[in-house]
């Protein structure tokens, strides 16, 4: 599909690469990339790839401690002494990435790392300024159709959306490595619902009413500013351990004015 081979030269490598968009497409294109190199993805103990659901405090630690460990090459060829990480994840805590900060503004020598991820608006700014970014969405066209309906919904209808949205439990303990975790679909979805809601609400001139504020009225600007100001909120949440992603999007359900059309 060439989504990222065009942004990687295997004469001019960088030592961290941030890649957005979904993993199952990547992924193969990613390791195809690795072996033209020269280096082998199986066998190959200065070869890691980790793919999980939420990346935690722990595996940042153990990230860390493995990165600067010696090379286990020993043979004579153009790759010898390199390493290389691919870390694929649906969600990075926010623990985890203050963790990480240091290790990539200081480069370790023939160490590579590929970070995979879903939205990089559900990463620290710090953090992403530190990568070679790379984006292969193929964009949120499905997540606007479902913004669009949303703000047209009554609460209620909203809050029944939210379940349907994020049908896993909302638990620490359960993971699925292969699946969209909550947490990405919600930070998605709340992307999707920026745009529609800007582009909504700059058409409409008029007082619109809040959820759950009796008789309260706004000005478009100010009806727009509660929102985005509520989605930062939001994502911050969203990236800390514990955070109930349920209840985070039903605050979302509440915030957006009832008549926007």
């Amino acid at each position: 599909m060439n989504l990222i081979n065009k942004h990687l030269d295997k004469n001019n490598f960088h030592h961290s690469y941030l890649i957005e968009g979904a993993r199952d497409e990547i992924i193969p294109e990613l390791l195809e990339f690795i072996e033209e190199m020269g280096v082998k993805v199986i066998g190959n103990p200065d070869f890691v790839h980790i793919s999980i659901d939420s990346f935690k405090i722990e595996d940042a630690r153990n990230l860390k401690s493995y990165a600067t460990e010696k090379s286990f090459s020993s043979d004579l060829s153009a790759q010898a002494g390199k390493k290389i990480f691919i870390i694929s994840a649906n969600n990075f805590l926010l623990e985890a990435q203050n963790s990480l900060l240091k290790m990539f503004e200081e480069p370790i020598e023939n160490t590579h790392f590929f970070l995979i991820v879903p939205d990089i608006n559900a990463l620290l700014k710090t953090l992403v300024s530190r990568f070679y970014l790379i984006s292969a969405r193929q964009g949120l066209a499905e997540e606007v159709k479902d913004a669009e309906r949303f703000i047209s919904l009554s609460l209620q209808k909203r809050i029944d959306f939210i379940k349907e949205l994020l049908p896993k439990k909302d638990t620490e303990n359960e993971e699925e490595i292969n699946a969209e975790s909550n947490n990405s679909k919600a930070l998605k979805f709340i992307n999707a619902l920026e745009g529609v809601l800007h582009s909504k609400l700059v058409k409409n001139f008029s007082g619109l009413t809040l959820p759950g504020v009796p008789g309260g009225t706004h000005t478009v600007q100010n009806s727009l500013q509660v929102c985005l100001q509520h989605f930062l909120k939001v994502r911050k949440f969203l990236r800390m351990p514990g955070s109930s992603v349920k209840t985070l999007m039903e605050s979302v359900a509440l915030v957006i004015p009832e008549k926007v059309y």
